[in-house]
């Protein structure tokens, strides 16, 4: 290896890693272009109906919902199309893969804030939010380690909301019950595309699950706060 290989190697960590060709770069572009848009427009659009509907804690976590969604897709989308050689790059990569823990508790919040019980509400978004923060303080300050048991973590996180799932699906319409276990599990078959790293197109595929799966998360935020309270 030469000697500027080798500066490179140590200046820019994880280069070895990124091995995708012009068209995978241009078909993950196009995801995440499509994601954002679709997300300002739908999201614009739900929180304008939802004020006439929901109430002040079930509004502001709407709201948080929709400005975390556009979040994770702007940083992953900068992050996957800046180039390899820039050591921003792996800065962005950290912001990225937390941003992953503040989509899943931002995901919960709005469902949450449903619930009638509040100190059960209370709990589990103290719960998801710290686990979150957990996850995001390692991905932040500790970039590369623990990678593989973060996917596990992810996942634990996001399932979570199993523990009560008794009272919410006393709280949700069964639309929007249905709805979100369909994302849920969509935004799971899609890991498999996230750490199926010798596929051609898997980082497109992935962030095509994303997409699908937060577009089903928000549907079901759709109809819990606006279709079934019309």
């Amino acid at each position: 290896m030469s000697e500027g290989r080798s500066e490179t190697a140590i200046d820019i960590p994880f280069v070895g890693r990124w091995h995708y060709s012009r068209a995978e770069m241009i078909a993950d572009g196009i995801v995440h272009a499509v994601g954002i848009v679709l997300a300002i427009a739908a999201g614009s659009a739900m929180l304008t109906l939802a004020t006439f509907h929901a109430g002040p804690g079930e509004y502001v976590a709407a709201v948080f919902y929709v400005v975390a969604l556009l979040t994770v897709l702007s940083v992953s989308m900068a992050y996957n199309l800046w180039p390899v050689t820039s050591r921003v790059k792996w800065l962005l990569r950290r912001f990225d893969h937390a941003a992953i823990y503040l989509l899943i508790a931002a995901t919960y919040t709005p469902f949450l804030a449903q619930l009638s019980d509040a100190a059960l509400a209370g709990w589990m978004l103290g719960l998801i939010w710290t686990a979150a923060v957990a996850g995001i303080a390692i991905k932040v300050f500790l970039p590369g380690r623990f990678d593989r048991l973060a996917i596990v973590f992810y996942l634990a996180i996001g399932w979570s909301g199993i523990v009560l799932v008794e009272p919410l699906v006393g709280t949700l319409p069964p639309t929007a019950i249905g709805l979100l276990l369909a994302g849920g599990i969509v935004y799971s078959l899609g890991v498999i595309f996230f750490v199926w790293k010798g596929l051609r197109f898997h980082n497109a595929l992935w962030h095509g699950f994303v997409v699908a799966g937060a577009g089903l998360h928000f549907a079901a935020m759709l109809d819990s706060l606006v279709i079934n309270r019309l």
